[in-house]
């Protein structure tokens, strides 16, 4: 897998996730809000998939994201 299928906010996010952050913690970090940090996670476990943020973290490690 490549990590070139991650946007550069879905790897901030998937990062900020793979150091156990909570959504508000990651909005808190990035300036940004919860509905959006909920919005590219929902749009990452779609776009691959998958049914949850382990097999999200799963994948962004197999592409080297984390």
């Amino acid at each position: 897998m490549d990590s070139s299928l991650f946007t550069n906010r879905e790897i901030d996010i998937v990062k900020l996730l793979a150091l156990g952050l909570t959504s508000e913690q990651i909005a808190a970090k990035l300036k940004i809000s919860t509905h959006t940090v909920n919005s590219h996670r929902r749009n990452m476990l779609g776009k691959f998939c998958l049914k949850n943020t382990t097999e999200l973290l799963k994948i962004a490690k197999e592409a080297g994201v984390v």
